[in-house]
């Protein structure tokens, strides 16, 4: 069985001879298991992983793509302005969340008159050429082709910032609802161009991160509001072109859950356990609506004791097979605090448990 048939069963809730798998890995993690015996590089432990995913572009539109340049830097960090206008600290040698210093779009006038203009005269951000080329690639090897991309909560935040963000959507909400039309818009307008190329992916990822650890960034009556409409348009446009929708978000979602159902979400991801998001909980519930990948807790991998790491993929494993429709991942990433030791015996308890028999 290919990865593309496996995944496309998983989402049928048909009999497969495995759960689908695939993982994420943050960079020093990679060159830690280097320093530890392992051969290769991320698309290595891919493939002994026997992944079943292959990613073909991501798109991120930003007002001013190109425009990025270095402000100021020191041993350690570099200020840079980036493409969306916005000043940002970043570590030079090390991953990590960055340091947001400031905000250009910070009124409804300038983004009338400066940002949504540039926003909307940027052209394509995508190379849909290299997205032909790459499903190719993808098709030879048997996975399961994706584009990708991110979302317009996202996309405002990292225009306006959290707390500009957060206060519009109280006091300007249509102001809000303007910017994730127009992100939406400017999306969809690379995504036709990639499809204009004559292909057929199997499917769409979104990305963007809603929640914090114990509830979303918003009320779920303001998510349904201002942001909801244009995350369906997006399932709604991969459904159009027989495409599943899988939705990325971090943190404590339990309260959006039937909004992610009513918007034809095919799929969540990655099911952040330490926000309380636990598949043995939601499978019962939503398990014919929504397939679920991932909920394997970083926290515990992290530990490095492997009788925890069993128990935690057995009990996940078990609650996604009962639906079928489950896919490996951890909760998040794998850090660099989990040792390729680690991680090989992961592995082989994400192929012991994830036989279907």
């Amino acid at each position: 069985m290919t990865g593309q048939e496996r995944v496309d069963r998983m989402f049928h809730r048909r009999e497969q001879d495995r759960v689908p798998r695939h993982e994420s890995f943050w960079a020093e993690t990679i060159e830690r298991w280097q320093k530890e015996g392992l051969s290769g590089d991320t698309r290595a432990v891919l493939d002994m992983l026997e992944t079943d995913f292959h990613q073909l572009c991501w798109m991120w539109p930003a007002a001013f793509p190109g425009e990025e340049e270095i402000v100021s830097q020191d041993e350690e960090t570099k200020v840079v302005r980036d493409a969306q206008g916005k000043l940002v600290r970043y570590w030079k040698d090390k991953s990590g969340t960055p340091e947001h210093l400031g905000f250009e779009c910070d009124s409804r006038q300038k983004w009338e008159k400066v940002f949504k203009p540039a926003l909307l005269d940027s052209g394509l951000q995508v190379d849909p050429e290299a997205t032909k080329r790459n499903l190719a690639i993808g098709r030879k090897r048997g996975r399961w082709c994706f584009m990708a991309g991110v979302e317009s909560f996202e996309e405002t935040r990292s225009l306006m910032g959290d707390e500009i963000t957060m206060i519009a959507m109280a006091e300007d909400p249509e102001w809000v609802r303007d910017v994730s039309k127009t992100f939406t818009d400017v999306m969809l307008r690379n995504l036709d161009a990639c499809m204009g190329m004559g292909i057929a992916p199997d499917g769409l990822w979104i990305y963007g991160d809603m929640a914090f650890n114990h509830a979303t960034m918003c009320s779920p009556k303001m998510y349904r509001e201002l942001i909801w409409p244009d995350h369906k348009r997006l399932a709604d446009w991969a459904h159009v072109h027989n495409m599943r929708f899988i939705f990325h978000t971090d943190g404590d979602v339990n309260g959006v859950m039937d909004l992610y159902v009513q918007a034809g979400f095919d799929c969540l991801q990655p099911l952040e356990a330490k926000a309380g998001m636990d598949i043995r909980r939601l499978c019962p519930k939503f398990g014919k609506d929504l397939a679920f990948f991932g909920n394997i807790d970083v926290m515990v991998m992290v530990s490095n004791d492997r009788g925890r790491i069993e128990q935690e993929i057995r009990s996940k494993f078990e609650a996604g097979k009962a639906t079928r429709g489950y896919i490996y991942h951890s909760d998040h990433s794998v850090p660099p605090q989990v040792s390729w030791e680690t991680y090989r015996f992961i592995v082989d308890c994400v192929k012991r448990y994830g036989r279907y028999s």
